[in-house]
């Protein structure tokens, strides 16, 4: 039986419309921070579920939103957060930070897949408006089998 989940960051008070297309069929969906309000996770929640951290933009004490996911997912360890917690986020970084097989985060709104020994790191990318001259994009998380595969999904540039 796979899962599939999906992964966004950095709307900043934006959900692009192809966010719904790019997403549909996920059970879950784990935001990455700087939601920029609740009517994001209330949209998003219409696609799917939705568990999300704060990022550096959001108010830390915003109900519905933590400073840290931590998940066992189809037998996974999957560790949520916005990554600004360290400063400047690094798959190495992270995952020398976080006991996790998959490390899910955002802050640098640059898309990122990368492994780091047993450690699938993840930047969805930002789901929100187009900033620093970088593709929007989220990303869908399938596990199968105990194991973790990503899908980076571009987004349209226009709202």
């Amino acid at each position: 039986m796979s899962r599939d989940i999906g992964l966004i960051s950095d709307t900043h008070g934006l959900l692009r419309p192809d966010v719904h297309a790019a997403l549909a069929g996920v059970e879950l969906i784990l935001h990455a921070g700087d939601v920029g309000g609740e009517e994001i996770l209330d949209e998003l929640s219409v696609i799917a579920p939705v568990q999300a951290v704060y990022g550096n933009t959001d108010p830390s004490d915003h109900p519905g939103l933590v400073s840290a996911l931590d998940l066992t997912i189809g037998g996974v360890r999957i560790h949520v957060s916005h990554g600004h917690e360290v400063r400047r986020p690094t798959p190495v970084l992270l995952a020398a930070t976080y006991a996790a097989e998959v490390i899910v985060y955002g802050h640098t709104h640059r898309q990122l897949v990368a492994q780091v020994g047993n450690t699938l790191v993840i930047n969805p990318g930002a789901a929100g408006a187009r900033r620093f001259d970088l593709e929007p994009s989220v990303a869908r998380l399938r596990i199968v089998n105990g194991r973790a595969e990503v899908t980076i999904i571009p987004l349209a540039y226009d709202p």
